[in-house]
């Protein structure tokens, strides 16, 4: 399904290199003043550009269908497109007989009986997280609205919702990348990294356990991130080589001391930071030779893949990942 969220609805729509790509919400409240301006900011934190990233270059200007009226939200389904124009889709046309690796070209081809889009990946491609960062835009504003409140008042949330990257190919020294970047784009190959993100001003007890518990919902949307290979909270894996009293979190008169357990009891938020890491697994289409099954020939063939690839796609992945858990946060509030 392509829809995500019970009372915040998050649905996309599109394909790489047809006309347009998209998403509409349902659920976003009335007044909580919007324009296409206010997405510029994060659609150019995923922009590419920047050492590391693909040459493919789009406008990338949102437009407003519904859900708008003189700079407000109305309450009704707010729907926003993004039209593709910068395509190269001759670059895909080997990808019919021969699937990349690493790629959803078999997989997809298999399922959809061949009747899906392969250019540029189609519905299974990076592009469509444009329209996934450009809901994060509105859920950040619903995390910072004012809300009336039961007892006939206003109440202004004030959640913060902030990721960034933190590792390159295994290096956390920021000072070394652009080196790394470099080296591995001339050995023709790509790098993954992990991405940090923390929220902030939650308060205690969102969640709904057992199936809906904070980290399961968060779980599921990050997965939903076309590359994402992992995810741990607070100390995540390294828990397992603990003690639990090295791990245990004891609380103060404010809620826990310390965060060992990425701000999550039970399920439930426990009044510290939300903390949490995803690992981005390096991009698939490399400009080195591999090794594939041509299925119309019916042998093993090289592959050189062509077009316009990032070497980290990670470099792009924060603001995406920040967008997801606003999505989240907002469907459990």
């Amino acid at each position: 399904m392509n829809t995500f969220g019970q009372f915040f609805k998050v649905s996309i729509f599109g394909e790489s290199h047809g006309p347009a790509i998209g998403v509409v919400l349902d659920g976003v409240p009335e007044n909580i003043p919007l324009c296409e301006e206010d997405f510029d900011a994060d659609i150019a934190r995923r922009a590419p550009g920047a050492l590391g990233t693909t040459a493919r270059k789009e406008a990338d200007r949102p437009k407003i269908l519904s859900g708008v009226y003189e700079g407000y939200t109305t309450g009704a389904p707010l729907t926003i497109i993004f039209w593709n124009s910068n395509v190269r889709s001759e670059d895909y046309d080997q990808f019919l007989d021969t699937p990349r690796p690493g790629h959803a070209d078999f997989v997809a081809s298999v399922k959809y009986n061949f009747a899906n889009d392969p250019r540029g990946g189609g519905h299974f491609s990076g592009r469509l997280t444009l329209p996934i960062v450009a809901a994060g835009v509105v859920a950040k504003k619903m995390l910072n609205a004012e809300y009336a409140n039961a007892e006939g008042g206003k109440e202004k949330l004030d959640i913060k919702v902030e990721a960034r990257l933190v590792e390159i190919g295994g290096e956390p020294d920021s000072s070394r990348w652009d080196e790394l970047l470099h080296k591995t784009a001339e050995e023709g190959d790509s790098l993954g990294g992990i991405v940090e993100c923390t929220v902030t001003g939650l308060g205690v007890g969102v969640g709904d356990p057992f199936w809906d518990s904070l980290e399961s919902c968060l779980s599921h949307a990050m997965f939903a991130i076309p590359g994402i290979r992992g995810i741990e909270f607070g100390d995540g894996f390294a828990a397992s080589r603990m003690k639990g009293s090295e791990h245990n979190d004891p609380f103060g008169p404010e809620g826990p001391v310390k965060n060992g357990s990425g701000g999550i009891n039970g399920g439930l938020s426990n009044g510290a930071p939300i903390v949490f890491r995803v690992a981005v697994k390096p991009t698939s289409s490399i400009a080195r030779p591999q090794k594939t099954w041509n299925f119309e020939k019916k042998k093993e063939v090289t592959l050189q893949v062509k077009g316009r690839h990032d070497v980290c796609f990670a470099l792009r992945t924060p603001v995406i990942v920040e967008a997801m858990a606003a999505i989240v946060i907002n469907d459990l509030l």
